[in-house]
């Protein structure tokens, strides 16, 4: 695999996260300059934030737990050149679960479906992990 079909997913799902990140900001100074939450009341970092931005500012938090093994994943597989076909399709697969994740959690925030479809990335990337594993370990 080139280290551009590779890499294209971590773009998306870094993409993700910045737009996230922009979403965040964008809705938490909507909150301060229409006096809706006061600079006193987040100054110090409570959770004072209304609850949209909130929803927006968890869903940017969570890139940073599973993602991160996403992430350790290709950083391990590109070097080691056991980044075939098999990461590549389970990498798309698993930043369309996370896109869809996010979705979910800055829209109605389903409990239920936004479980299933972190549960869904969390398999995928564990599928991911044991082949890589099992590819790197008996050299299959």
């Amino acid at each position: 695999m080139s280290v551009q079909m590779v890499l294209l997913p971590v773009f998306v799902q870094v993409a993700l996260t910045f737009a996230l990140l922009i979403g965040m900001v964008v809705a938490r100074r909507k909150t301060l300059v229409s006096g809706e939450t006061q600079i006193r009341d987040i100054a110090l970092g409570e959770p004072n934030w209304p609850k949209g931005a909130t929803q927006i500012a968890n869903c940017y938090r969570n890139q940073f737990e599973l993602p991160v093994l996403f992430y350790v994943l290709i950083a391990l597989a590109l070097p080691l050149r056991r980044a075939d076909l098999f990461i590549v399709l389970m990498s798309w697969v698993f930043v369309v679960t996370r896109f869809a994740h996010a979705g979910v959690f800055v829209s109605s925030n389903d409990l239920g479906r936004r479980s299933t479809v972190w549960l869904a990335s969390g398999l995928v990337l564990l599928a991911m992990w044991v082949y890589f594993a099992l590819k790197l370990l008996l050299l299959i």
